[in-house]
């Protein structure tokens, strides 16, 4: 039974687009169906000028969604175009959500989701759809314990 539906740019390294659909799947049998706007394989981005790419496709995509979702993985801290897209996010006032990957033991996340996450949960969908919807700011390890206290630093201008 679907209790939320929401809008998110899911952020992540097309080298973990098959993650994104395992995502989904545990939102749905969490009881959150997403509406994802994210730059994928299914819908791919075929531009060359990273400057038309990010005020073209990706911009507008990050507008319409309501949270930000980054999807970590040993991939993503390298990632120039995550942390653009984190930044930008920023800047619109939108929910920023880290969401470890399954099964990842221990990474770095990307400067910014360090910089400005809200929150970053492990890999549970009750964890997830809380960050989402309820706003719950924390941060947890990959296995969903609980990390040391995160200064969080939010700056939009």
């Amino acid at each position: 039974m679907v209790r939320h539906i929401k809008n998110v740019f899911i952020s992540h390294v097309h080298a973990d687009d098959a993650g994104l659909g395992k995502l989904k799947t545990l939102l749905a049998k969490s009881g959150m169906d997403i509406r994802d706007s994210s730059i994928n394989s299914s819908n791919p981005n075929n531009a060359k000028s990273p400057d038309y790419i990010k005020s073209e496709i990706l911009a507008p995509q990050i507008n319409w969604a309501g949270t930000l979702l980054v999807y970590v993985s040993p991939k993503t801290k390298d990632s120039d175009w995550v942390n653009w897209e984190i930044e930008y996010a920023v800047k619109q006032g939108k929910r920023i959500v880290g969401v470890w990957e399954h099964g990842t033991k221990d990474c770095e996340v990307p400067s910014a989701l360090a910089e400005y996450a809200d929150a970053m949960v492990g890999w549970n969908g009750n964890s997830i759809i809380d960050a989402i919807v309820d706003e719950v700011d924390k941060w947890e390890t990959p296995d969903g314990g609980t990390c040391s206290p995160v200064a969080l630093k939010r700056h939009p201008c």
